[in-house]
């Protein structure tokens, strides 16, 4: 028998797609997604159509053809009899090691800039402001082309740092001498530098695309090994203080690991460093890293950390200042307060901005083609570009890999973030 109280049980119509809440927002789910649907296939179909009109039709081959232009700056072997392939790789590298440097280099001196902003000192914290103010109302371009203009006209020629005998036999010295010991030469054309060397390396293994190096991947192999040993040593004699409250000395056992094993690895392989020397008109040996490496890093460095102070001036200024007090109140002192207790605390406020700093760095190294940095930009989406006349093919495999090293430095990130938040218990 019904209730009164029954509400009752109407069938489905049409009409509460649209009226009733519970199907209301499946409904605008599929028509948006029809329509997007509907906008790509009319977008793909109009480009398949203008390329046949030009006699084009998307493919990649263009890839594997020959390149026929030199990189100056290049990590792995490459010339160029070399296809445009391999120049895509040497350009991705070219990226790759600008951003990872410059995101740590940024860092670094965006976390220093952000704590002095802060000091109580007024000459130090205006002389901050001046800096972060500065670098960041100025177009980056414009930082990339001052760092390269200056370290192109105020560095010697590599005839400077001649010293010929008309000049020893008078006791003049050359005009320009080399730094760190006579181990760098900084030139008009660009800075030499040791070069490691190994006089028992593993070897090589070609794998078709590319060629993996045994030497370099048992180094990296040994570093991280020892850090992963240090950390479960630190974590251990963190585990032990808290149960206990005595703390056990770790200091000697660490650097024990960290550079114990590296150092047998390097001596067992006949690690040794070439200088550069002048020869003839210029240096040779060693590594040449060219100007353009060296002022697109500067510039990048110097732009984003300052955007980077005022993140970490902010995490630092979310902390309540109660954490400060009482951390005084224990004995500690202002630099070991800052490291130790409002730091950590403030990451969890930096790191979500500070990602994307991370990310506009790594994409800013495109602009590095306007001082003749053969990146990732000036060889697929440059020279290879302009060669093979592949405008479409270029533009969305670079677009690709823009947006796959963009995931993953925001995935890695985000892992860490995830790493320091506050856990709920």
């Amino acid at each position: 028998m019904a209730m009164a109280t029954d509400v009752p049980k109407d069938g489905f119509r049409l009409s509460m797609l649209v009226y009733d809440t519970r199907y209301r927002s499946y409904t605008i789910q599929i028509v948006v997604l029809v329509l997007f649907a509907l906008a790509v296939a009319w977008l793909l179909n109009n480009t398949v159509q203008n390329l046949e009109a030009r006699g084009k039709e998307f493919n990649f081959g263009f890839l594997w053809q020959r390149a026929g232009y030199d990189i100056g700056q290049q990590l792995i072997p490459y010339s160029n009899d070399d296809t445009h392939f391999r120049a895509l790789l040497v350009g991705l590298l070219n990226t790759l090691v600008v951003a990872f440097f410059g995101c740590i280099f940024a860092t670094v001196l965006g976390v220093i800039i952000g704590v002095l902003r802060l000091s109580k000192n007024w000459l130090v914290g205006r002389l901050m402001t001046v800096y972060v103010e500065a670098f960041r109302n100025v177009p980056l371009l414009l930082w990339i082309l001052l760092s390269y203009v200056i370290l192109s006209e105020t560095t010697p020629n590599p005839k400077d740092f001649r010293l010929t005998d008309e000049m020893a036999a008078a006791g003049e010295a050359p005009a320009a001498s080399m730094m760190f010991w006579d181990s760098v030469a900084v030139t008009n054309r660009g800075t030499n530098i040791p070069s490691p060397l190994f006089e028992r390396g593993l070897g090589s293994v070609d794998l078709g695309l590319f060629t993996v190096n045994l030497t370099l991947l048992a180094v990296i192999a040994v570093i991280a090994g020892s850090v992963w040993f240090n950390r479960r040593l630190l974590s251990g004699a963190r585990a032990r203080q808290e149960s206990t409250g005595d703390r056990p000395v770790t200091w000697w056992k660490s650097l024990l690991i960290l550079f114990a094993p590296i150092t047998l690895l390097l001596l067992a392989m006949g690690f040794h460093l070439e200088v550069p020397t002048l020869q003839g008109f210029n240096f040779k040996g060693g590594i040449l890293v060219a100007h353009s490496f060296t002022a697109l890093l500067i510039a990048l460095t110097l732009y984003t950390a300052a955007f980077i102070a005022e993140i970490v001036r902010a995490g630092i200024q979310a902390i309540s200042r109660g954490q400060s007090e009482a951390a005084f109140a224990l004995g500690l002192r202002p630099g070991r307060t800052m490291n130790l207790v409002i730091l950590p605390q403030a990451l969890r406020v930096i790191i979500p901005p500070l990602i994307s700093q991370y990310l506009n760095l790594t994409k800013n190294t495109s602009l590095g083609i306007a001082v003749s940095y053969l990146d990732l930009r000036g060889t697929l989406g440059g020279i290879t570009l302009n060669q093979t006349g592949r405008e479409l093919e270029c533009m969305l495999l670079m677009m690709l890999i823009y947006l796959s090293i963009s995931l993953s430095i925001s995935a890695v990130m985000n892992m860490y973030n995830n790493s320091v938040q506050l856990k709920a218990r």
